[in-house]
């Protein structure tokens, strides 16, 4: 699909979930119904966060409190439960899409921009590290941006237009591949070419 008009792009945003690091939400529903016997559904849902999870991925609030806000609605856990059941859903990168990454990023410029928070970012980055992933990944990208550490999200339209900013990067230099389609809507508010990666489709079959 982009194979021959990638070179247009100055660069291309990259999503992290679901896009190149394997999830699967369920299994942090699941645990936390298994360690609490508590329905986690009814707090998180991918398409619509509730207010909580928004200020955990937007720094506002710490790993701390976040742990502390879940006692609070009933999840009777210890700190190292919590973090194991909300880690659930972060699986593997396979070694096919860091191959593909690094072929990527030598002919166009990559930019990672991740919904996240810091109990997650700790977690991938411990795994990535133990499979002899992390620098080769991290060498992938131009800038990695988390929103718990720059204090914005998507799909706000400014967190793109922050992006572009912060590159000097004009919109229509830029395109932007993520697994949420509100995610897109955003990016296309800001003006930036956006494709939704729809489900079973390996990011890499975009480009061959």
């Amino acid at each position: 699909m982009f194979k021959d008009h990638q070179n247009q792009y100055e660069a291309i945003l990259l999503d992290l979930g679901g896009v190149l690091l394997n999830i699967d939400y369920s299994l942090t529903s699941k645990a936390f119904k298994e360690k609490a016997g508590k329905n986690f559904d009814t707090l998180y849902a991918q398409a619509q966060q509730s207010d909580l999870f928004d200020r955990l991925e937007t720094g506002a609030i710490n790993p701390a409190d976040f742990r502390s806000e879940l006692r609070n609605l009933g999840f009777e856990m210890s700190d190292e439960e919590i973090d194991s059941c909300w880690n659930a859903m972060l699986l593997d990168l396979p070694e096919s899409r860091l191959l593909f990454l690094e072929t990527l990023c030598m002919e166009t410029g990559l930019i990672l921009l991740s919904n996240t928070n810091e109990i997650h970012i700790k977690h991938f980055e411990t795994q990535l590290e133990a499979a002899g992933q992390l620098d080769r990944f991290k060498d992938c990208f131009v800038e990695v941006y988390y929103s718990s550490r720059i204090k914005k999200r998507k799909p706000e339209a400014s967190t793109f237009k922050w992006v572009l900013k912060e590159q000097g990067l004009n919109a229509n230099e830029v395109l932007f591949i993520d697994d949420s389609a509100q995610h897109i809507e955003g990016a296309k508010k800001a003006g930036i070419k956006a494709h939704l990666l729809e489900k079973g489709i390996e990011i890499s079959s975009l480009f061959s």
